[in-house]
């Protein structure tokens, strides 16, 4: 009743009474109904479990990650079972058995292509969010016919790719291909089908959302990455990120920042964590050394180093 009527109007008296199971504003004073269609904008509760009554009546949300998007019935449970005797019991374990079988193929399809999803986004470490997201979008991919002719596996890790792609949680190729033993050429087939047909757009991906991964991944220092962010910036205005990967991109901003703060890293690994061959880093480093006019001072830190391993090795 807070924030409803807080006084009488036929008397003024402030000595009101709230009837919950009526729905009624009285005033305890002169009796008057004040009103009786009030709403009770509190929680939904009562729930029979068992034996005993616990106050919640709302249940779990909706998920589309279960195939019954959570919607289901269990009819009794095992306590149930130990309490019925003769033609009950067996009628009952019938009821169960019946109640679990599923029906439709697109209900088979979707309990087992849910469940590879969830093992997948175990794997890695992805938010319930975009799990939410890749069953959803693999939910329309099955009721329009385009799993047909395509593996289960590569429809639900295209998907996937989808949701992280839209979600604007970076997940590389080669990452999803080791997750789900699918090869990357053929997710990134299924995934620019799925997109096609179901008409999903999504914008390209940022270099950026790479670069913390990638940077905890090589243990670069946080300065390393902050000087790659700004190498990014600077290769956006020169348009230099256009029609690029932004993996390869990414990787190689953090292998010049590493080379220009002195912590040694070798193309091998960089690429290994970005998952592009090393002429993709070597490509990318050079753009932006020539682009951005850094190759002076590459050249002095190159020199620098060469000059201290030379001393390191006369001593």
């Amino acid at each position: 009743m807070d924030g409803y009527i807080k006084r009488c109007p036929e008397c003024g008296s402030i000595n009101l009474f709230y009837n919950k199971e009526k729905g009624e504003i009285i005033c305890k004073d002169c009796g008057l109904v004040i009103d009786d269609k009030v709403i009770d904008l509190g929680k939904e509760w009562r729930d029979f479990d068992d034996d005993s009554v616990s106050r919640r009546r709302t249940g779990a949300p909706m998920s589309y990650s279960k195939y019954d998007q959570g919607l289901g019935t269990a009819i009794g449970s095992a306590a149930d079972l130990s309490r019925l005797k003769g033609d009950s019991k067996n009628k009952f374990i019938r009821l169960r058995r019946w109640q679990k079988r599923i029906t439709t193929a697109i209900e088979r399809n979707l309990k087992l292509a849910l469940a590879e999803l969830k093992r997948i986004t175990s794997f890695l470490n992805l938010p319930e969010s975009v799990q939410e997201e890749a069953s959803r979008i693999y939910r329309l991919a099955v009721q329009r016919g385009l799993v047909r002719g395509r593996s289960m596996e590569s429809v639900v890790t295209g998907a996937l790719y989808a949701a992280c792609r839209a979600h604007e949680v970076p997940r590389t190729l080669e990452e999803l291909s080791e997750a789900s033993g699918i090869d990357k050429k053929e997710i990134g087939r299924t995934y620019r089908f799925i997109t096609r047909e179901l008409n999903i757009r999504i914008m390209p991906s940022n270099p950026r959302d790479y670069l913390s991964r990638f940077a905890s991944s090589l243990k670069l220092s946080p300065e390393t990455q902050t000087k790659a962010l700004e190498l990014l910036a600077k290769a956006q205005e020169k348009e230099l990120t256009s029609g690029r990967g932004p993996t390869g991109i990414a990787a190689a901003a953090l292998y010049v920042a590493a080379l220009l703060n002195g912590e040694k890293r070798t193309q091998r690994e960089v690429a290994d964590v970005a998952g592009v061959t090393e002429v993709t880093i070597r490509n990318r480093y050079k753009e932006l050394l020539r682009e951005l006019g850094l190759e002076e001072d590459v050249k002095k830190i190159k020199g620098k180093r060469r000059k201290r391993q030379s001393y390191q090795d006369e001593e």
